[in-house]
């Protein structure tokens, strides 16, 4: 049975991302979701055929169990779905961590930046990725699991990865959909840390602005001109999920796209992309801005505090270097990518103590 579209995770960005191709898709899509959580995707498959129903749109969902932490289970969904895209949503670290509070662990987060959950993002998508270049190389894959910072690990291991979802287009949409917006082609240049100054009213917002070209003009202050725009403290699910909805359709259909992607073809951060009828991505930036100078841009927000990868090697720096280094964490200068199933391993012992622990 044909399966165009693996999705894998049944959290609520994978149903987000589900629940809007059945709403929205108009050419005719076979979607599967893979999952362990049973209840879960017995409703993510009866809700995917409900809305198809209900929308008039030519979409079948499938559910499908699998462990994806154990042994083999990716190279086993991969063999057995033989899927065309696939799209990498689970993750063992939750999205709340990005307004949990009261702990040791959500505190290091906080304070040294998302990264910290880095290798714990990384630890699925890059099973996922290393059985597509087993099994299937040349099946796009789209990691929706911290790709600003994920993608380039993958890249480093020797992956491909076609770009991930949400972030650097969270921005691109609401400031396309603001009223205040100014005439002309919005493309927007941004990495994760960006958001955060959104999630603030518009007299508190301090910290790294986005860089926000309409067509070919830099829009000087985007804190004003979009002050009318504010993200929750939560995690914009439903922006973030529903912004791949569009790429994801395309790629299943061979059709043309572009918008706004993290981590395009494993590098850091987000930026503007176009996508060819054979699927290949490539950058879409304004006349006036270099390739190397946007990606320089985005590589500059992990130096400061964060994880940078550099040929095999990934290095924490900043203030979350020394949060690591003050806990003991043995890999807080840093790793070899091929290492990161250790790392991960450790990374989980330090975060299991440091939950256990009031802030």
């Amino acid at each position: 049975m044909t399966t165009d579209v693996l999705i894998t995770g049944t959290g609520m960005f994978a149903g987000r991302i589900a629940l809007d191709i059945a709403a929205t898709a108009k050419a005719p899509v076979t979607v599967v979701i893979a999952g362990r959580n049973l209840a879960r995707l017995q409703w993510l498959q009866t809700a995917g055929n409900a809305r198809a129903a209900m929308f008039g749109t030519p979409v079948r969902f499938r559910a499908h169990r699998t462990d994806l932490m154990e042994d083999g289970a990716s190279e086993a969904l991969l063999s057995e779905l033989k899927p065309r895209l696939v799209v990498q949503a689970a993750s063992i670290q939750t999205s709340s961590v990005i307004s949990d509070k009261g702990s040791r662990w959500t505190q290091l987060v906080a304070e040294g930046g998302l990264s910290a959950t880095a290798v714990f993002q990384a630890l699925i998508s890059s099973r996922m990725a290393a059985a597509i270049s087993k099994l299937c190389p040349g099946t796009p894959l789209i990691n929706c699991s911290f790709p600003d910072v994920v993608n380039g690990m993958i890249a480093a291991m020797g992956h491909d990865v076609l770009c991930g979802t949400g972030n650097v287009a969270i921005l691109s949409n609401v400031f396309r959909g603001s009223p205040n917006r100014p005439k002309g082609r919005l493309r927007v240049l941004a990495h994760y840390q960006c958001l955060k100054p959104w999630r603030q009213p518009p007299k508190e917002r301090t910290g790294p602005a986005p860089r926000v070209f309409a067509d070919e003009t830099e829009i000087a202050d985007p804190f004003l001109t979009f002050s009318d725009c504010k993200l929750t403290p939560e995690p914009a699910i439903e922006i973030s999920g529903a912004s791949g909805v569009t790429l994801i359709l395309a790629l299943s259909a061979g059709q043309p796209w572009s918008g706004h992607v993290p981590g395009p073809n494993g590098l850091p951060g987000g930026y503007p992309v176009t996508v060819s009828e054979t699927g290949a991505m490539s950058l879409d930036l304004p006349a006036s801005l270099a390739e190397d100078a946007a990606i320089a841009w985005n590589d500059a927000f992990e130096h400061q505090s964060g994880l940078t990868v550099s040929g095999g090697a990934a290095r924490y720096n900043g203030r979350l270097a020394e949060l690591l280094r003050a806990e003991g964490f043995a890999h807080a200068e840093g790793f070899d990518v091929v290492d990161l199933e250790t790392v991960c391993a450790d990374m989980r012992a330090l975060r299991d103590r440091l939950q256990d622990e009031a802030a």
